[in-house]
């Protein structure tokens, strides 16, 4: 019994965990859409020569990926994957 609580609650912090990762990544990524949508001109105009801020902005939401699937699985090696190996040895 306790220990069906303890998955549960693990499998809710899992959920909360992926939830707001998503949650960032779609911001991000609607956020550039958006703005591809309503400020073309802003997205247009020269950060460098040759480089656009739609283009670094571009760049930056692949980054960003990347950086929230890094986040998602540095916690579930540290806590997610710790959890379940405590509950399976009780």
């Amino acid at each position: 019994m306790e220990r069906t609580k303890a998955l549960q609650a693990l499998a809710a912090q899992r959920w909360r965990v992926s939830l707001i990762l998503s949650g960032a990544m779609m911001f991000i990524y609607f956020g550039f859409i958006l703005l591809i949508a309503f400020n073309k001109q802003l997205l247009g105009s020269l950060v460098l020569p040759g480089l656009s801020l739609g283009i670094l902005l571009g760049a930056l939401v692949i980054i960003s990926a990347w950086i929230l699937i890094f986040m998602y699985v540095r916690w579930a090696n540290n806590h997610y994957d710790d959890k379940i190996a405590q509950l399976t040895r009780k």
